[in-house]
This record gives structure tokens, sequence and C-alpha cells, in this order.
């Protein structure tokens, strides 16, 4: 898969340098090109031997120890790569590449490197939530630089929170699909998540059963393939995507508005949330209390956000979703008629291992001239692939 690509890795000094053992071994079974860069930190952690068997490559440490070549190594290096990325990227690192630090072969190659560099955060919690850390990484992003979040757990020092360094098949992923695809490189794209939230009182409301992993994993292919992406997402239990804007809402009245005042911008509307389609008529405002007797709630229409979208479109390629429990097709077809959909996606969610909450889906795609085609079981992220293959095609 990566055959003909080179990566430059430039490892600093954490306890988290174990894990990117398992990261050269599986960029390296993709047929990756690989170099690693070490600081002398690092080496206290993890030998360069290890790297150097698992990258069938020689390690470099030592700016000034005898070089490979005779071209001026960390040029060269840099000029070679197709991408570079940091990790585990301490906070020290972090802070000499948002300062322009160049003083040892890693932070020398990166501010060599115009290839794109991709940042994987390590440290403790503390120091990652640490102000000037925090302030030194959005200046990185500001200035082009990607990062791979870290995770959240216990961390080697014994606390628990923020900092733990992303899991190999994460980075992996992530750095794969950077380098494979940029078809949507200078595109913006908006995309709707979840579920909403009507309220009834301040303790009862209405909603679905839908989890938002199809919109979050369709925002993240759309990130990795070079999108500017803007995720409006009802109440979820996902992780936030770094790299993207990010707008959290609760009820359909407030996804109206956040779609709406951005629609114009785009180019492409995905829209996969599951918005109630009614609301209760009146909201208390205190706790409705049980009684013995039977209990009616009056419901109103929400907004259609899609149907408003398919009236106002001008430039946007617009897909929407349908979740149907019968006669899947004929009402996903009048769905595109009615909402003026440019592709629509529609699933059985009678059908085991579709529909919501799961990893996977079963789905069939329409196209606005009637074209179905049919797919069967597969996780949530291959279906987002193809869904964007199918927009750009």
């Amino acid at each position: 898969m990566l055959k003909g690509k080179h990566i430059v890795i430039g490892v600093t000094g954490g306890i988290a340098v174990y894990k990117v053992v398992d990261v050269v071994s599986r960029l390296k079974k993709l047929n990756a090109d690989i170099t690693v860069l070490m600081t002398k930190n690092a080496t206290e952690f993890v030998t360069p031997l290890t790297f150097k068997s698992l990258a069938l490559n020689y390690v470099v440490v030592d700016m000034f120890e005898e070089p490979r070549t005779w071209e001026v190594e960390h040029i060269a290096i840099a000029q070679r790569a197709d991408l570079f990325l940091v990790a585990p990227a301490t906070a020290n690192i972090i802070g000499k590449m948002a300062h322009g630090i160049a003083d040892d072969m890693v932070s020398t190659v990166v501010m060599a490197t115009k290839a794109p560099v991709w940042i994987a955060p390590a440290m403790n919690t503390g120091m990652y939530t640490n102000a000037v850390v925090q302030r030194n990484m959005e200046d990185l992003k500001s200035l082009g630089y990607h990062f791979i979040e870290p995770d959240s757990g216990r961390l080697a020092c014994g606390d628990l929170g923020m900092g733990k360094l992303a899991s190999p098949e994460r980075i992996v992923e992530t750095i794969t699909n950077a380098m494979v695809n940029r078809d949507l490189e200078g595109k913006k794209i908006l995309i709707t998540a979840g579920p909403t939230q009507e309220a009834i009182d301040p303790v009862r409301y209405i909603t679905n059963h839908s989890s938002g992993k199809m919109g979050y994993a369709i925002a993240e292919e759309a990130r990795n393939r070079g999108a500017d992406v803007t995720l409006v997402s009802g109440p979820v239990n996902l992780e936030k995507i770094s790299g993207i804007e990010t707008i959290d809402v609760v009820s359909a009245a407030e996804m109206y508005d956040a779609v709406i005042s951005r629609v114009d911008e785009m180019d492409i509307v995905i829209k996969s949330a599951a918005v109630a389609d009614y609301k209760p008529a009146h909201y208390v405002d205190k706790k409705m209390k049980k009684t013995d007797d039977e209990l009616s709630i009056a419901l109103e229409r929400t907004k259609d956000i899609a149907k408003y979208i398919g009236s106002i479109k001008a430039k946007q390629f617009f897909v929407g979703f349908a979740a149907e429990s019968e006669n899947v097709i004929e009402n996903a077809k009048k769905k595109i008629e009615s909402k003026k959909f440019d592709l629509i996606v529609c699933n059985d969610i009678s059908q085991k291992g579709a529909g919501f909450k799961g990893d996977t889906n079963i789905v069939s795609m329409i196209s606005k001239d009637g074209v179905v085609e049919h797919y069967d079981k597969m996780l949530k992220k291959d279906i987002a692939k193809i869904i964007l293959d199918k927009t750009i095609k």
C-alpha cells in the first residue's frame, strides 16, 4: 500500500517509545521506506539497533556522526521525506518546533522538510494540559502541522488523564490515509452526525438510537483526504476528531441554525444525523410529577433541515441518509425527490449488523438518476470511503 513512500520518523525521549517500535513494524509491513531519527534521550528507552532491525535502514542519532552518504545528511533526509512523523512527541520537541529551535537531528530535519508533518504527543496529563504546551500546539496547527491526539487513561507515572500516545493502530491508519489519497484538498465539507434531543421538561427528552459513528467516520475520512471539515454533532459518546471544526448541538433547532448559517460556503453537505422529526409543543420548565393518570404530550414538527438545504443549494453536492424498516428502496427514492439529494445512503434497520450504534452497516446507495448499488455488511469507516469516492466521481 505504501510502496515507494518514504516516511521519516522522529523519535523523542519518553516511555511511549516502545509503542513506536510497533508503528515502524506496521508501516514496514505496508512496504513503506522508513528512516528513523532519534534524540539521545530516546535511546535511553529503546536502542537504535531495534529500529534499524525493523526499518531495515540506518538510524541517525548524532548530527555530527560519520555521514552515510556524501550529501548534507539532514537536508537529504528532509528532501526524501513524503511524510514526517514525530512520535512520541514530548513537550520539549513541541516547544522547539513551535519556536523554530533546531539543535538536534530530529528538530533540524523537521525545520528543513517540506513534507507534511504529523505530531503524536505523549506526556503526563499535567504537562499536556499546561497552557504553554496547548498554546504551542495551537500555534503549530495554525502553521499547517497535523496532530494525532493522544488517548486518555492510566499513564506510566500512575496518573489518570489525557496524554497517552495514540495506539499504534490509530497512528498507522492516520498516516496511511494521509499518504494514500488527498483528492478532497481544498474542498469544504459540512457533515451532520448523531441524534438530537428534544426536551419535554428539565429531566426528560425525546431522542433516538443514533450513535453518530457513521457521521464521525465520514468526517475523519474526509479530513484524511484533505478536506476542510465542519462537523455538526448532536449528543454522542465519541471522541472529538483532531483537525476538524466540531460544533456541538443538542436540539433539532440548534442543528438547523448551525447548518443553515454555514451551508452557503460548502462544496459538499452530508446529512447523516438522525434529527428528531417532532418535538414537544410545550416545554415544561419544572419536572413533571408522575400521577396515576395517563399522560399525553402534544408534538409539533421540527424544521426540516434537509428539505431546506435542497431548496436553496446551488453548487453543493448533497448526500442524505434514510434509515428504514420496510420498503427501503422505494422510501429512499421518494426522499431523493422531496429533499433533492444527489446521493442517498439507505439501510434496513431491522437487519442484523445494520443500523444504529454498531460499527458495521449494510447499505444501498442511490444516485439522483435512480441507479441503485447494494453493499454487503462492512465497517462504517469503509462505507465512509465509498460515500466520498462516489461524491468525488
